[in-house]
């Protein structure tokens, strides 16, 4: 099955459920899944709903830091209530111990294809071939410190 038809599903199980707060969470990673589709003209695989889910929770996470902030605990809860039900959509994630070895052995392999060293100047293409490799199984906030690490070290 795919993440897709999984979404439809648990619309479908909250709709009979009558849990109007994950309801609406859902039908928001919907209408964004169907915005993109319909925008590009393309139907999305899983790894690009991934990417989607991945903009919502970090839209979240920002709202989240916004609102505690601002004191507005009321919509704290709301914004974490929604990251909780769209982090359900996402792969297992990698341990930071596990992103540092993905990302060295990116950089090894692009050392080889460019003839040198990476260094910090490479950043843009290491993190580029990282996003490819790690999209959706690992919070690009430690995959670009790795990658930082793994550049200057």
């Amino acid at each position: 099955m795919s993440l897709k038809d999984r979404i439809t599903e648990d619309m479908k199980t909250a709709m009979r459920a009558k849990d109007s707060e994950r309801l609406g969470t859902i039908r928001l990673l919907q209408a964004a899944i169907k915005q993109k589709e319909v925008d590009e003209r393309v139907v999305l695989d899983d790894v690009a709903v991934i990417a989607i889910v991945d903009k919502l929770i970090k839209q979240r996470k920002d709202s989240i830091a916004a609102f505690a902030q601002a004191g507005r605990q009321d919509l704290v809860d709301k914004e974490s209530a929604e990251m909780q039900v769209l982090q359900v959509y996402l792969p297992a994630r990698l341990s930071a111990e596990e992103v540092a070895a993905e990302v060295k052995a990116i950089v090894a392999d692009l050392g080889a294809e460019l003839g040198h060293k990476p260094g910090p100047g490479d950043m843009g293409k290491v993190m580029g071939a990282v996003k490819a490799r790690l999209a959706g199984k690992a919070d690009m906030g430690a995959v670009s410190a790795a990658v930082k690490a793994a550049l200057a070290g």
